[in-house]
């Protein structure tokens, strides 16, 4: 269904929000909502499946957003603007929660059934699928030879570049130093990175791994990832152009 630029879908899956040890949301009858200018959907839950006592008219809602704000008081502490009602008609009995990976501070903990979802929810209509694969692929920056593998893994996913996994024992381990960074992925799991020194210069976040993804992608546990956007990649003897792409190397933390 949709209104104006806005569209939506119920979903059958039981959808749970938890801040601490307190649900916040335990619906059976979510709907995803593709806003405007957002490339991933959000949940929202009807109003009786929802702790709508925890919830507050917002003291200083956005301006510059259309929507019903509220505040959201868990244990003493108030996260402003942390759920909203879209504008629009039809929508007007759900309430939308922000995701405290994605916007800094909001739901900590999303299940899906019993497994645990980060960033956002999963998009229906979009795959990702793990093959494993002979190709020859090797990896290089300014001509240094990163990795070079004959039994890659190959990630494909919707609207994405491949992204080729590569074992540990054909990557350059002696070039990487672990980063304190990590990121989530609803159809992953959550990342561990490297950052690479070569030709005198170091790259931060070059390189991530999984080691405990989900269980769709399982093949690519432990297994090593270049930005492809960064590295030079030949596979079966064709030197491949680097993607362009909205992704960038995570910042390490301050």
């Amino acid at each position: 269904m949709s209104s104006g630029e806005y569209r939506w879908e119920p979903s059958e899956r039981w959808v749970r929000g938890r801040i601490g040890d307190t649900t916040v949301v335990d619906s059976r009858h979510p709907r995803l909502v593709w806003a405007p200018g957002v490339p991933v959907p959000a949940y929202v839950f009807p109003r009786g499946e929802v702790r709508a006592d925890l919830l507050t008219p917002a003291a200083d809602p956005p301006t510059d957003t259309a929507g019903t704000y509220y505040d959201l008081t868990v244990g003493g502490r108030t996260l402003a603007n942390a759920a909203w009602t879209y504008p629009v008609d039809e929508l007007a009995d759900t309430v939308g929660f922000a995701w405290a990976e994605r916007a800094g501070e909001g739901v900590e903990h999303w299940y899906e059934e019993d497994e645990e979802i980060f960033v956002h929810p999963r998009d229906p209509h979009k795959r990702v699928d793990v093959l494993p694969s002979s190709r020859h692929v090797v990896v290089e920056v300014d001509g240094d030879v990163l990795a070079d593998t004959r039994h890659p893994v190959l990630l494909f996913e919707t609207g994405l570049p491949i992204r080729y996994y590569l074992p540990a024992a054909d990557v350059r381990r002696d070039l990487l130093t672990p980063s304190p960074t990590h990121t989530g992925c609803p159809y992953k799991g959550v990342a561990s990175y490297w950052s690479v020194r070569v030709g005198g210069r170091e790259i931060t976040n070059l390189v991530w791994s999984y080691p405990d993804p989900t269980p769709n992608t399982a093949a690519i546990r432990d297994l090593y990832c270049f930005y492809n956007e960064d590295v030079d990649l030949v596979v079966d003897g064709e030197r491949l152009p680097r993607p362009r792409t909205g992704f960038h190397r995570p910042a390490l933390p301050h």
